[in-house]
């Protein structure tokens, strides 16, 4: 069955592809229209996040700002379609870097670097990141129920030296490089929500207690990584830009999940500034309300 399925989608996935992205924002138009006017997907768990975190806007405001993300996340599914085949030329004039040198410099010294940010613009195209740095660029991906598109997918984001690795299999690459002594930058997005049985941590993230993933830390004070936040802004439709900031590159001076609290706190920052690029269709709040059951569970 997976065969099939793939056999009759990908052709037709792979020829949207080919299509000048011009035309594709025209497709992203019309589905934008079935799926927030007629198909109402997670429409209500956008509107209970958005309401949520900005408790001051107005219904007007939440109804406008939920469009506007809606609008983004098809453009978003359409520009992934898109990276089947955009070419090189053309992903460096839609997805720039601001300050490459920064991981360049760090890379000179030695170190390997743990590069976190949230699920913000368009996270899809990061993998024209090998043409900016002079350091192998490891993002990790979760596996595919189909075999077919999984090998598909992977080549597509490996076809400009992007090396993906399975999520299941991360700490392990991560460990097999620091024993062969080859540096890497591992990209690690922190902001969606971990299982309740599998936090350690909990913090307030727009005012909410929520569990919080602190792989990032844990890894980063293991083998010394740099860590370097990444913030992607949309400048306009189907043009970003990617900026750069160090957060430490001395982790093992930092108190036991300073450093995620520090991610954090940029993570809130930079959504406020673009909030309708931030992917509120994700049930990122959804165990806003087991903090307690979580601590009792700690205690026995």
């Amino acid at each position: 069955m997976s065969f099939i399925v793939y056999i009759i989608s990908y052709p037709f996935l792979w020829l949207l592809s080919r299509l000048p992205i011009r035309i594709l924002y025209i497709i992203s138009d019309f589905f934008y229209f079935i799926i927030y006017y007629v198909v109402g997907y997670r429409k209500k768990v956008v509107k209970s996040n958005l309401e949520l975190v900005f408790p001051l806007k107005t219904d007007s405001e939440i109804t406008q700002l939920s469009k506007q993300f809606f609008r983004h996340l098809i453009d978003l599914m359409i520009e992934s379609v898109k990276s089947f085949s955009i070419s090189e030329k053309e992903i460096l004039k839609r997805y720039k870097y601001k300050n490459p040198e920064l991981i360049n410099n760090l890379a000179k010294q030695g170190k390997s670097i743990a590069l976190v940010g949230a699920h913000k613009g368009n996270w899809e195209w990061i993998v024209s990141l090998p043409f900016a740095i002079d350091i192998d660029v490891y993002g990790s991906y979760t596996k595919l129920a189909n075999p077919y598109f999984e090998k598909k997918i992977k080549k597509a984001r490996s076809r400009f030296g992007f090396i993906g690795i399975k999520t299941t299999e991360t700490v392990k690459k991560i460990h097999l490089n620091s024993l062969k002594k080859k540096q890497g930058l591992y990209i690690l997005l922190s902001d969606q929500s971990p299982m309740v049985h599998k936090s350690h941590y909990w913090k307030e993230f727009f005012g909410v207690k929520v569990p919080i993933h602190t792989g990032a830390e844990m890894l980063a004070k293991k083998y010394d990584f740099a860590v370097v936040y990444y913030n992607t802004t949309k400048i306009k439709r189907g043009y970003y830009e990617s900026e750069f900031t160090l957060i430490t590159d001395t982790p093992k001076k930092y108190e036991k999940f300073e450093l995620m609290d520090e991610y954090l706190s940029i993570t809130e920052k930079v959504i406020k500034e673009q909030p309708a690029y931030y992917l509120w269709s994700h049930k990122r709040f959804k165990h806003k309300d087991k903090y307690n059951q979580w601590l009792n569970s700690r205690k026995k």
